[in-house]
């Protein structure tokens, strides 16, 4: 099979890949992929983005004084269990036996129900917070942006530099740093498109931040073949004119199903 030709089999591997379930010679033969073909090293820089941006986005909450009063119960439940057992197991020397004991049925009818009681309870809020939980992913999976272009934009000996993807939903460039470089105080990264016919048209200047979005339109990236990213004075060039800098980063714009 040809896995360049197979857009999902390098979604589904770039995931794998992120998780860390992709392993042994798999693992390094997709890493050896990734590193010649800019499709499978974009898949895999996006779901590690992905993950990361959910791992970011996930508050730290403390246990509800609930929970803790849920495990008190069942602990209590289960101490209670087994005393009975033992009780059970030890003879009664009053008149009637053991058989005879009316306060120990008693008293193991009343543990019976209370650890039905707490089992129900349990259950309820349990579920309640399963719920709770599903409905707080599902509406952080909606937010999740929705990746229509990639670019992987890498430098004169085939390091990648820069990961870029456009949102249509928000009408948003990302720009992720995955290299090393980082231009002086006195110089500014332009990012570039590079159309089939004409010259290159801006859309945006950087900043110095690993992160980064400009706003764009599909318009902007549409048929679109590459991308660039040239050095330019602080600020960018002036609007209007094209690049006077060198190129630095520069790569294929690829439509995703991603």
């Amino acid at each position: 099979m040809n896995l360049i030709s197979n857009p999902s089999l390098i979604d589904q591997l770039g995931a794998s890949y992120a998780l860390g379930t992709l392993r042994g010679g798999a693992r390094r033969r997709f890493e050896a992929l990734a590193r010649v073909h800019a499709p499978v090293r974009a898949a895999a820089l996006i779901w590690q983005s992905r993950l990361a941006s959910v791992t970011e986005l996930q508050p730290q909450l403390a246990p509800s004084p609930a929970v803790w009063k849920r495990i008190q119960n069942l602990v209590d439940a289960e101490k209670e269990a087994k005393r009975m057992l033992a009780a059970r197991q030890t003879p009664v020397a009053a008149s009637g036996g053991w058989w005879a004991s009316l306060g120990l049925w008693r008293g193991a009818t009343a543990a019976g129900a209370m650890a039905a009681v707490v089992a129900v309870v349990t259950g309820v809020n349990l579920n309640s917070t399963l719920n709770g939980q599903v409905q707080d992913l599902s509406a952080k999976l909606s937010a999740t942006p929705e990746i229509q272009y990639v670019a992987v934009l890498a430098d004169d000996k085939a390091a990648a530099s820069m990961l870029v993807t456009f949102d249509p939903k928000n009408n948003k460039l990302v720009l992720k740093r995955v290299g090393g470089f980082q231009e002086s105080a006195d110089k500014s990264l332009e990012l570039w498109a590079l159309p089939k016919s004409g010259g290159p048209k801006s859309l945006g200047v950087m900043s110095s931040e690993k992160i980064m979005r400009l706003t764009a339109t599909d318009r902007d990236v549409r048929e679109v073949p590459a991308l660039a990213i040239t050095l330019e004075p602080k600020g960018g060039v002036p609007p209007g004119s094209g690049p006077t800098g060198p190129v630095l980063f520069k790569g294929a714009l690829i439509q995703t199903t991603l």
